[in-house]
This record gives structure tokens, C-alpha cells and sequence, in this order.
């Protein structure tokens, strides 16, 4: 049988995080942030909403 508990709420959640200790990731990730692709329109999606003012 387990005597660790599990976290209640997100505060505790968060306090069990920072107790991690960093020898355990001393390189943690770095995310960078990407340029969202190139969106248009295209013929088919311009269709399911062509009729869209006889509906509003």
C-alpha cells in the first residue's frame, strides 16, 4: 500500500512540482514559438458557407 497522496487541489499540485529538484532536469526544454502556416480560402470552404445570409 501507497502512503503518498495525491495532490487535492492545483496549489498543492504546483508545490509538489517545484519541489522537483533540478538535478533531475538540468536542461529543461526550451520551446520556441512558431509562425502559423499560410491559411486561404479555398473554393470548397467558400461553399459551405455561400448561402450563409439567407440563414442570419
Amino acid at each position: 500500500m501507497s502512503t503518498v497522496k495525491e495532490p487535492e487541489t492545483w496549489q498543492q499540485l504546483i508545490a509538489d512540482c517545484a519541489d522537483i529538484p533540478r538535478t533531475l532536469n538540468p536542461h529543461p526544454a526550451v520551446i520556441l514559438p512558431r509562425a502559423a502556416p499560410q491559411w486561404e480560402v479555398d473554393e470548397k470552404c467558400e461553399a459551405q458557407v455561400a448561402d450563409l445570409d439567407e440563414y442570419v
